[in-house]
């Protein structure tokens, strides 16, 4: 398969493949920019725990929110008097190829550790992405689970967080996530493939991705930056 040629495929695992194979976050959001989808990367907070972690899936989106408000009995909301909210739900029902991405606390503690690692990759699961700070980093690391966040705090969820709602649509800092988008993560940054869109994404970012190789070697080679845009129109 070369730059000229469509990629293909049959099903998500040939798609997350080539995907991890040929693509690249910056590429990605590139032709997202030129589809006039601008705001589709999540906040460069949100990092790879270890600079080499990829992550390609689809989106499992759970709200999470503050409560210190303890767990009952008596609270008038029946969810709050367990421990967690919906968490264990919420992992329990993550599928192959999905990613669990968190939003809606307070960057106050972790909303994610080694013990969910576990459990997601028991699962199948392709990762996870949280709107905050994640812990047992050493453990995350010993079994390669990709995880993305703000970075390491240990701080426990239990007494200061709840999971209210999963498989529902959230909002990510001026990104909307549904159920089922692509999300796609690497060292440079974390971004957002619509669903109803992602053939064309895909397409697209494969034959820039493979035409910025071409680039490269005429650039190496000594053309310049201009004489290179106005042949290839990349750079």
């Amino acid at each position: 398969m070369n730059a000229f040629t469509k990629p293909q495929w049959r099903d998500d695992d040939e798609l997350f493949r080539l995907c991890r194979e040929g693509l690249f976050s910056a590429v990605i959001g590139d032709v997202m920019d030129l589809m006039g989808r601008t705001h589709q990367f999540l906040s460069p907070r949100i990092q790879p725990l270890r600079d080499d972690m990829v992550l390609v899936g689809r989106a499992m989106p759970v709200l999470e929110a503050d409560d210190h408000g303890g767990e009952g009995p008596g609270r008038v909301n029946d969810l709050f008097n367990g421990p967690f909210g919906l968490m264990l739900r919420a992992l329990d029902d993550l599928q192959r190829h999905e990613i669990y991405i968190c939003t809606g606390a307070s960057p106050e503690y972790a909303l994610w550790g080694e013990l969910m690692s576990t459990c997601a990759q028991n699962r199948g699961a392709a990762g996870a992405i949280v709107d905050g700070y994640s812990r047992d980093t050493r453990g995350i690391l010993q079994i390669g689970f990709p995880v993305f966040s703000y970075g390491r705090f240990a701080q426990d969820q239990r007494p200061r967080g709840k999971v209210i709602d999963f498989r529902c649509t959230i909002q990510v800092g001026a990104v909307t996530v549904r159920p089922g988008d692509i999300l796609f993560g690497d060292l440079d940054g974390v971004c957002v493939i619509p669903q109803e869109i992602e053939k064309d994404v895909i397409e697209a970012a494969w034959q820039k991705a493979h035409g910025e190789k071409r680039v490269f070697e005429a650039i190496k080679g000594g053309m310049g930056a201009q004489a290179a845009w106005d042949k290839f129109g990349i750079l």
